[in-house]
């Protein structure tokens, strides 16, 4: 293959083929441990803490990342109602179809009594009998905030029937009080799923050349993700060329690259559950000043974020920071374009976009463990966009990046 040669190439751009840096990469995932079963009898532990000192006689986590946290249980959630009670006191109770008992009962982790309903029978009305066993007839039950509206509904209905006296919430309070606040061994795994991503981007970005497709540079990233050991190759995948960058989640119908085309990556993968999320923007050729001026402000404006995100101070502090800085530039102000139009980040953990948030009415209190994607984009309508994204967690001393910002518009993986 001939690769077309551009002018005033930045570092790291281009110049190499798929075959040549697929090569280059090796499974990462050698020394990843998964989560033990001790680990989550200690999430369910923190979950009844919390459900005692907020009042809440039992929690119903649904199918999906929630039901995977706090029991290891792996399901996809669909029309019919799967998921656990996390009672006050005592132990874990599924619910889930009888014809899937079998099935469920080889993915469940953490040991509790699996009720099951037929085709024919309400899967609502045993929530209620399940309560009733476990002697909660009244009291506050907390439902988790994914749980689809004909579940919650379902239960509502189910439980009015049998009494007056139940009141329903928003499990917010438990599962963000217990998922926000990431362990040791959580920030590990996130850590090696953005380690992955990196390497990933380092290599896409020296296989780039004129006319090369967004659908080749994506298929070109869910194999190096493969190939640096993440299962299901890339979690997600967004590539833009040019004036399309402008537009933060892509288009309807992609441009191919051209010469002195502004280029946006954001992509991540897998490792236990957990996400990696990181986005890199740079010029295929040589940058106008508009373009050389903006991306640093970009940068600037991801680590006035970065240091305003400490410990004890709320989210909102850091997208108010990074907002008040771009204002300072002539962009905005608030979420005007030409600007930052969204949120400078959000928490990230096994799901890609979680609490708590870093945009400006997000009061919660910054605490250790907590993780963030950092990325106020900057969105120059119809021209171009520049999104430079990495994560960052809270340590004992303050924001910790998981990878090292973009070093410059000339040289983004700072190779020199």
């Amino acid at each position: 293959m001939v690769l077309k040669m551009i002018k005033n190439m930045s570092v790291g751009i281009g110049g190499s083929t798929a075959a040549i840096e697929l090569a280059k990469l090796n499974d990462m995932t050698q020394n990843v441990q998964s989560v033990t079963k001790s680990e989550y009898q200690q999430r369910i532990t923190k979950a009844q803490q919390l459900m005692k000192k907020q009042n809440i006689a039992a929690t119903y986590v649904t199918a999906g990342t929630n039901l995977s946290y706090f029991t290891g249980t792996k399901w996809y959630a669909s029309e019919r109602m799967v998921g656990a009670i996390i009672p006050q006191q005592g132990d874990i109770q599924y619910i889930a179809p009888n014809f899937e008992e079998e099935t469920i009962k080889q993915f469940i982790l953490l040991d509790g009594t699996v009720h099951c309903w037929h085709e024919h029978e309400s899967p609502y009305q045993l929530f209620a009998t399940i309560l009733s066993q476990l002697n909660i007839t009244q009291g506050t039950i907390a439902l988790s905030e994914d749980s689809a509206f004909f579940i919650t509904d379902g239960i509502k209905n189910a439980l009015t029937e049998h009494s007056e006296r139940y009141n329903l919430i928003n499990a917010k309070v438990i599962t963000a009080g217990c998922r926000a606040e990431k362990s040791d061994h959580e920030i590990s795994l996130l850590q090696q799923a953005k380690t992955m991503t990196m390497a990933v981007q380092k290599a896409v970005a020296k296989i780039l050349h004129i006319g090369i497709t967004t659908q080749e540079v994506i298929d070109f990233i869910n194999q190096a993700h493969k190939k640096v050991g993440a299962a299901q190759g890339s979690s997600f995948c967004i590539v833009l060329f040019g004036k399309d960058t402008s537009y933060p989640h892509g288009v309807k119908t992609p441009k191919v690259l051209v010469q002195d085309d502004m280029v946006l990556i954001d992509t991540g993968c897998l490792v236990e559950g957990y996400n990696s999320d990181i986005t890199r923007s740079y010029v295929f050729g040589t940058p106008t000043e508009k373009q050389r001026k903006m991306w640093q402000i970009e940068k600037n404006a991801q680590l006035v974020a970065f240091n305003a995100a400490q410990l004890g101070v709320v989210c909102g502090k850091a997208d108010i920071a990074a907002r008040e800085y771009l204002a300072s530039q002539g962009l905005g102000p608030d979420y005007q374009t030409p600007g930052c139009p969204h949120r400078t980040g959000h928490g990230v953990g096994l799901d890609i976009h979680e609490w708590p948030y870093l945009v400006s009415s997000d009061t919660t209190v910054l605490k250790k463990g907590m993780c963030f994607s950092n990325e106020p984009m900057l969105v120059f309508p119809n021209e171009f966009g520049i999104r430079l994204e990495d994560h960052f967690y809270i340590s004992v001393n303050g924001p910790k990046w998981f990878t090292e910002p973009a070093h410059s518009i000339d040289d983004p993986f700072g190779y020199c």
